[in-house]
């Protein structure tokens, strides 16, 4: 893919995001667009800066660490986006600026002593698994309360909002029901806001399905091949 596209691609995805939010009322200036950079060269988040975005999501913890080290710009915010492993927050605390994918109270407690020690805040959202898939990983929708009652006195962790992954779907509108669900325990779970806990972003939609995660609430969506083009691997 050339330069140009990922402009052109940027470009064209951010009048998808007007015409979801159009359709259902919404400020797409209220929508953030994280930027899936996994697996692409630090050429094409260069790129995509000078486009203006400076929100990319990185899923193995080896690789953002390499490029939050090559890349150097104050003004990106770097998303870890994959599975956590407790033994290797450390490699990436003194960089990330948010985590999605917390689903234990056990990574959250150790996020903390990460970010502690490099005199540092970290946003962080609580994975919720809507899809019913042990793959797609997450907290149980019933977990959720207890995590975040047990999050409230943190010092360098903001529990910020929460994330999902949708069922992968040939038509997206097979994928509302999971949307909803998340929607539905991001808005009645409010009552836990105090101290370090504060949701305000819903993380949901991604390339196939972020019109209709858009339409059910979500606020931060995360979308890679769309602007960088197919990976060859994931």
């Amino acid at each position: 893919m050339s330069d140009t596209n990922i402009s052109q691609n940027l470009e064209q995805l951010k009048h998808r995001i007007a015409a979801a939010c159009e359709k259902c009322g919404r400020d797409p200036d209220d929508i953030l667009l994280v930027a899936v950079s996994k697996t692409k060269p630090n050429k094409d988040i260069l790129k995509a800066v000078q486009s203006g975005q400076l929100h990319f999501g990185e899923n193995r913890m080896k690789e953002l660490e390499g490029k939050m080290e090559q890349i150097v710009n104050s003004d990106i915010s770097w998303h870890f986006i994959g599975n956590l492993q407790t033994n290797k927050i450390k490699y990436i605390a003194n960089r990330v600026n948010w985590i999605h994918s917390v689903e234990k109270t056990k990574y959250l407690k150790e996020i903390e002593k990460r970010a502690a020690s490099a005199s540092r805040t970290i946003n962080a959202l609580i994975q919720v698994n809507i899809s019913d898939e042990k793959q797609k990983g997450g907290c149980a929708p019933d977990a959720l309360a207890a995590i975040l009652e047990s999050a409230q006195d943190y010092e360098h962790v903001n529990i910020c909002g929460l994330m999902g992954m949708a069922t992968f779907a040939d038509d997206p509108e097979d994928t509302r029901p999971e949307f909803r669900l998340l929607k539905e325990l991001f808005d009645s779970h409010q009552k836990y806001n105090q101290g370090s806990v504060n949701l305000q972003y819903l993380s949901m939609g991604m390339t196939n399905d972020l019109d209709v995660a858009i339409e059910e609430g979500s606020n931060m969506v995360r979308v890679g091949s769309a602007i960088f083009g197919a990976r060859n691997y994931d």
